[in-house]
């Protein structure tokens, strides 16, 4: 009996200290190899993939300061809310760190610092920041990756003939696009081609709009030695006159088709009969998982031909259901298809070009409208949004390239009171009055 009393106890001690083991082993391997999974609908809890790829651009740490006040409830609440945002980058990112100070005890720091308001960010990396005053996804993901932006590239417009401006604030201009381009990093600069020697070396791209007088030949000419020597451009072609850019279009095997798109998709949400949707977007890296609708207003028609050194992508298909008209409606008027005149859709309206030049890659992109960049409609839909995917891509930036997040789910359950009627009654009397019965006639069933 001793013997046998021994041996329980011994097999006890060994069980224990096997458990205790395993359960040290356990949290040995959950400290370092952690793995999570994200189970709710739409991976709410995740960041999206270019979140993780802004993160895997910059190996050295990150620092985001919050400047708000300690005592203020409301403030409070916000802290927690940050700091659980901040841990979904932290999960992927380990060395990002996060601190929060109050303006009124630190106003040294919040000098420097250049704070403006109560509750704002400050993210810091590699001596350079990005201030911010609201936090969601899109926000932070996007000064991550205008920090991720090691080196200034120069985007140069060609200016001189009555072009839209980078810098301008006139509604024709394309200044709103250029801020957004400057917060990514990008430095503008205009180029006048009647007084340069010829288009900077240290340009990573030119922006051509469309001129409203002719260029001069000796322009042309310093325009094309840039395309023969593998420049890169972003062409935005109105359906208006060349003004001598013809040579270009040559030179790229563009062939631009006269007349404006009319496109019926987009007359059925109400906006102006020359206004096209885009929203068909082939395979390509400037339009990755790009699922977002975009517009351009008086677009024309882009096709090419098949010229041997160019390899042509379509980055946005579009009017499947219109068609090209060179006698655009004016006003309101619903426009109508004139089989003799009109050319059906669907029509191309932005290409990619790429070919090797001295070793070297180049790239064009030729979007048919340049007012979809414009201050006047840029802020429509998501058309900035692929302005910066093109200038990313042509900038052969493509890791940089942005994808707007996901938009979130609609979860709301919408019920009847009937429906509603017959959940409170399942609720409150059936399954109560179920569970007593099957009770009791386990307690009956045991009694017996």
């Amino acid at each position: 009996m001793k013997l046998t009393r021994k041996n329980l106890m011994l097999k006890n001690f060994a069980y224990a200290a096997l458990l205790l083991a395993a359960a040290i082993a356990l949290g040995w391997l959950a400290a370092r190899y952690p793995l999570q999974r994200d189970l709710t609908q739409g991976a709410s809890n995740s960041l999206e993939p270019v979140s993780v790829q802004a993160l895997q651009q910059l190996p050295g740490p990150v620092q985001i300061r919050v400047f708000s006040p300690e005592q203020d409830a409301k403030q409070a609440d916000m802290r927690k809310l940050i700091r659980q945002f901040v841990g979904l980058y932290q999960r992927y990112k380990s060395d990002i760190t996060l601190d929060f100070m109050d303006p009124a005890q630190h106003p040294e720091e919040a000098r420097k610092a250049e704070i403006q308001a109560n509750g704002e960010m400050v993210v810091e990396y590699d001596g350079r920041r990005e201030h911010l005053s609201m936090l969601n996804e899109q926000v932070l993901t996007s000064a991550l990756l205008s920090l991720a932006h090691r080196q200034q590239q120069l985007v140069m417009y060609v200016d001189g003939h009555g072009e839209r401006k980078l810098e301008g604030i006139a509604n024709f201009d394309l200044g709103d696009f250029g801020k957004r381009l400057g917060k990514l990093g990008f430095r503008m600069s205009s180029l006048n081609l009647a007084v340069a020697q010829d288009v900077p070396d240290n340009a990573s791209l030119l922006v051509i709009t469309q001129p409203q007088v002719d260029w001069l030949p000796g322009e042309v000419d310093k325009l094309m030695r840039y395309v023969d020597h593998g420049g890169n451009i972003l062409w935005l072609l109105d359906a208006e006159p060349m003004h001598g850019l013809e040579p270009l279009a040559e030179k790229l095997g563009l062939s631009l088709v006269p007349g404006i798109v009319i496109d019926p998709d987009a007359q059925q949400l109400r906006v102006p009969p020359t206004w096209t949707l885009g929203a068909n977007y082939p395979p390509h890296a400037i339009t990755r998982d790009f699922g977002y609708p975009t517009v351009f207003p008086f677009a024309r028609a882009l096709d090419h031909e098949e010229n041997q050194p160019w390899h042509y992508s379509t980055l946005v298909d579009a009017a499947p259901r219109g068609w090209v008209s060179e006698n655009p409606p004016k006003g309101n008027t619903a426009p109508k298809f004139n089989k003799n005149r009109d050319e059906p859709g669907p029509v191309v309206i932005a290409l990619a070009l790429e070919r090797e030049v001295d070793h070297r890659e180049q790239r064009i992109v030729a979007v048919g409208s340049g007012a979809f960049l414009s201050n006047q409609y840029s802020g429509n839909l998501r058309n900035l949004d692929l302005g910066v995917n093109m200038v990313n891509w042509l900038g052969k930036q493509d890791n940089l390239i942005f994808i707007p997040p996901r938009a979130a789910k609609d979860d709301t359950v919408t019920l009847s009171w009937t429906q509603l009627g017959i959940i409170s009654v399942g609720l409150i009397i059936v399954l109560p009055v179920a569970f007593a019965l099957v009770g009791g006639a386990l307690w009956w069933h045991r009694r017996r």
